[in-house]
């Protein structure tokens, strides 16, 4: 709980002991700590269920954001993830900033465009080239950085900054939506060459953690919001606060992820005569899904 106070940890062991009765339960477990946080961060989930097949969908897109922010984001670690979808968003990874800085580097803007590219990289990868209106968001976050980047930082090919030819001072004129031709000029096909040498390198990541995104795109089905705790634990096959992480990594486990991912992508490409029951390692509670979720599907938002 960084930058916490007395008064906010004390509402936050308010929350959890909250959610623990209204489950009906008399001991506050560390998953009702992680509920508690999230609701009072971002504000209540909308309590909805998606269907199966873009529950699956939404867990993966999830969990490539939190795959490519452990192995690149530096100065960052996991807060959140969850797939509780709220009034605008489906789903999110939240960072913590390991300790206060007041300057950013090339290299770590470069892990930051990457996380947000993940979405899209991650879909495509997952889903036979598809991809979904979801990662609008993360997209209008990395062309930002990447235009900044170029235009601003000197951090590209150029070292002039544009923000000498423009009112007012100290603004960003580049970025501020008030040049829509910008994409189309020079600086914006710096900045799409940039994006896109940082795609590559960001697929080449998902391809060899293949194994890691499906795990947390696991537990996030299961457990619906995780501590960046039981991200680490998934990935590196230990005990987390809520997770365990090392049936993970038993090749047995990691085969039935694999064939539930094609039978998940076989229904979102239209065959829905298979079922989709989640698989669950034998630590794992089966209580941790509703037994018949309500298939109610809200209108696509976009996700951070």
């Amino acid at each position: 709980t960084p930058y916490a106070t007395r008064a906010t940890i004390q509402d936050l062991v308010n929350e959890s002991l909250i959610a623990t009765l209204r489950d009906g339960r008399a001991t506050i477990t560390w998953a009702e700590v992680t509920r508690a946080k999230l609701a009072k961060s971002v504000g209540p989930s909308e309590g909805v269920e998606y269907i199966e097949r873009e529950r699956h969908a939404v867990a993966l897109h999830e969990a490539c954001h939190a795959v490519i922010s452990h192995l690149v984001q530096k100065r960052n670690v996991i807060d959140t993830a969850t797939i509780q979808k709220g009034a605008d968003y489906l789903g999110f990874v939240k960072p913590i900033p390991i300790e206060e800085q007041f300057t950013s580097w090339r290299s770590e803007y470069e892990a930051d465009i990457m996380v947000s590219l993940a979405s899209l990289v991650g879909e495509r990868m997952f889903f036979d080239g598809d991809s979904s209106s979801g990662v609008s968001g993360d997209l209008q976050n990395a062309t930002t950085i990447a235009l900044a980047m170029e235009g601003l930082w000197g951090m590209g090919g150029q070292v002039g900054s544009y923000a000498a030819t423009r009112a007012p001072r100290d603004a960003h004129p580049i970025v501020d939506g008030t040049d829509r031709n910008v994409l189309e000029t020079e600086l914006g096909r710096r900045a799409e060459s940039h994006l896109g040498t940082l795609v590559e390198r960001t697929g080449s990541l998902l391809s060899e953690h293949r194994a890691s995104v499906l795990a947390v795109g696991h537990a996030l089905e299961l457990h619906k919001t995780i501590s960046g705790q039981d991200v680490v634990a998934i990935i590196d096959g230990d005990q987390g606060p809520v997770v365990d992480g090392r049936p993970y990594h038993q090749p047995g486990f990691t085969a039935e992820l694999e064939a539930y991912h094609r039978r998940a992508v076989s229904a979102h490409s239209g065959d829905r005569s298979l079922p989709l029951p989640v698989p669950v390692p034998a630590q794992a509670e089966l209580s941790v899904l509703p037994a018949s979720p309500t298939e109610h599907r809200a209108d696509p938002a976009p996700e951070s």
